[in-house]
């Protein structure tokens, strides 16, 4: 039998599928992406989500058999399993160009703090919670990562070893 820690299970896909009431399904994710943020869900087709440990996201491009036991499947994608899901650095960096919702965009000097670590004072008339957070790029927004905005202030959910001085 392998270890529940690192064995990679694929998600049901809907609740009628489920075995763990606590467990989120695949129909659940799309949903918050598409709630949170406003991305289609088509924009997940061709991949599987994937939990190792309790709540713990990856998502992978194409269907392995399941369980797997392996260190690595794919990209982190979400937290669950918690009041509020969190996604990751990396799934806001690379989907992030198609929210629609809850985005914040960051002026050069708030990016700069943003990608640091800093968490700043900031005015926003969104949701609290989770955010995209954007600056320009080569004159385009592109995602830098997740905030988390509360009390009027934006706090930088860049993990500690990502963190950049720029």
């Amino acid at each position: 039998m392998s270890d529940q820690s690192t064995e990679f299970t694929r998600l049901p896909e809907a609740d009628d599928e489920r075995e763990d009431p606590d467990r989120a399904t695949r129909d659940e994710v799309l949903e918050f992406w598409q709630d949170r943020f406003g991305v289609p869900a088509e924009t997940f087709e061709g991949y599987s989500f994937w939990e190792r440990g309790a709540g713990k996201l990856w998502l992978y491009r194409g269907r392995p058999p399941s369980p797997v036991d392996i260190e690595g499947l794919g990209m982190t994608f979400l937290r669950t399993r918690q009041e509020h899901w969190k996604p990751t650095l990396e799934a806001v960096q690379r989907f992030g160009d198609r929210a629609s919702k809850n985005v914040i965009h960051l002026d050069e000097d708030a990016a700069r703090a943003f990608v640091a670590g800093e968490d700043r004072e900031l005015d926003w008339d969104g949701d609290w919670g989770y955010l995209v957070v954007t600056h320009d790029l080569a004159g385009e927004a592109e995602p830098a990562g997740v905030g988390l905005y509360v009390y009027g202030e934006l706090r930088s959910q860049v993990p500690k070893g990502r963190r950049r001085e720029v």
